[in-house]
């Protein structure tokens, strides 16, 4: 698939089947993760991929936020079993972490757009291999006990959780409207 027509067809695809991807599909997304570019190379991530047990795992303490958050709701127990659940809606979670990096030169904000890159990296290598993916954050990015469980060091952050499996689906979903890259765009010193 060339470059330009995997980021034109790429779309977020949730319905997946309960078949995981081999691990050698999961190693090339990583690989072409790390390929993101980063000023200096500063490498501001890491990746931690769960399935199986570590995705109920990953629930349970989700829940456990909704349980804390929400306690008095009358729709308590539903709510929690929705969020320990959320995890179970792929075959894979590829949580991509960012990581403050120590080189002098490394410039945060920049490193957090290069996180950004690799992130859509994987979703368009996922894509590229017939894979399904979908990137979501949500309250369990910024929740410590979800950082704690992750193992996080100090001012690590997850910085999105992407979903894998294989599609559903033979047909991707129609794409979802968006704005025309001219309305957006001002160019300047153009003739």
């Amino acid at each position: 698939m060339e470059a330009y027509e995997a980021i034109m067809s790429r779309r977020s695809i949730g319905a997946v089947t309960d078949e995981r991807p081999e691990r050698a599909d999961v190693e090339a997304l990583l690989d072409a993760a790390v390929r993101a570019p980063n000023h200096h190379l500063t490498e501001p991530w890491r990746f931690i991929v769960l399935a199986g047990p570590a995705r109920h795992e990953l629930g349970e303490v989700m829940g456990r936020r909704v349980r804390r958050e929400l306690a008095s709701d009358p729709r308590l127990e539903e709510k929690v079993q929705f969020e320990e659940g959320r995890p179970l809606r792929a075959p894979v979670i590829l949580t991509a972490v960012y990581t403050p990096s120590t080189n002098p030169k490394a410039v945060e904000n920049e490193d957090r757009y290069s996180v950004g890159a690799a992130m859509q990296n994987v979703l368009l290598a996922a894509h590229a291999r017939g894979l399904a993916g979908f990137l979501r954050t949500g309250p369990a990015a910024t929740d410590p006990a979800v950082a704690e469980h992750l193992g996080l060091a100090p001012g690590e952050e997850v910085a999105g959780f992407i979903y894998l499996g294989h599609p559903a689906q033979e047909d991707p979903p129609p794409p979802k409207p968006r704005t025309d890259a001219a309305e957006r765009t001002t160019w300047q010193g153009w003739d």
